[in-house]
């Protein structure tokens, strides 16, 4: 069978496989649990589990690898998240900043696994995420400035009288569109990467099988070029797993300190 023809049927399939489903249903209500929402659970064990189990392990001199990996980690989000970008008062919302990195970072690296499914994969789990950002930064910077006073500190100070309202309202749309953007960007990012390996799987797999299948030499050369292929976008992805967490949690961070500062 012609290999374009084979990727050009099974294409479909893959596409499909990125759709929710129910895991399990109750009854027929339309309610149960999709595949995203149960590795979610699986990624938030993880990562409660790697905290526990690293913080109970803690030394003044790491003496394992693995504690050693989680403290660098913890340490790379409270310097250069937190203390870089918030500045003073940073330490309190170190727990936030660093709960989003991990969990997101976990999320992403499980997608990675064949057979799993990445949580930020979802729409639904990214925009979750997303409204704990936006909730929790407007809660401080209210908490900071008071109600009336974040409203007006929305404008950067200084401004001439008449240009204050459209400035204001400028910056008031831009602040509410972080809810969608952080969303939409973990979203898309993680979405076509996943779905740029299936592709390259698939074109991988179907070349090979035609080549077991008594194809021409040319369709086996081409099947390694497919997969050198894969494995490079295996290893972009791997990069774009931290990357897309780093990003997501550093902009959070700049919001926060965005909210809290006088401007």
């Amino acid at each position: 069978m012609d290999p374009l023809a084979l990727v050009n049927e099974l294409v479909g399939h893959l596409q499909a496989s990125f759709d929710p489903a129910f895991v399990f249903e109750f009854g027929d209500s339309g309610i149960g649990m999709t595949q995203y929402v149960l590795w979610m659970f699986i990624a938030l064990a993880i990562t409660l589990i790697i905290v526990l189990v690293a913080g109970r392990r803690l030394t003044v001199v790491p003496n394992s690898k693995f504690i050693n990996m989680v403290e660098y980690g913890y340490q790379f989000v409270r310097k250069d998240m937190g203390e870089g970008v918030i500045g003073h008062g940073y330490k309190k919302h170190v727990p936030l900043l660093a709960t989003l990195f991990f969990f997101i970072l976990i999320s992403n690296v499980i997608g990675l696994i064949p057979g799993c499914k990445t949580p930020t994969g979802a729409l639904s789990i990214t925009w979750a995420l997303s409204v704990v950002s936006f909730v929790y930064f407007n809660y401080w910077g209210i908490k900071t400035h008071g109600g009336w006073g974040y409203i007006k500190s929305i404008a950067p100070s200084g401004l001439p009288a008449p240009m204050v309202p459209i400035i204001w309202f400028f910056e008031f749309v831009s602040l509410v569109i972080r809810v969608l953007t952080l969303a939409v960007r973990l979203y898309g990012n993680m979405f076509a990467g996943h779905m740029a390996l299936g592709i390259f799987a698939l074109m991988a797999s179907c070349f090979l099988t035609s080549v077991i299948n008594g194809a021409t030499v040319l369709f086996g050369g081409i099947s390694l070029v497919w997969l050198i292929f894969l494995v490079a976008m295996y290893a972009l992805e791997c990069l774009v797993a931290f990357l897309q967490a780093y990003v997501f949690t550093i902009l959070s961070a700049v919001y926060i300190q965005l909210a809290t500062s006088s401007h």
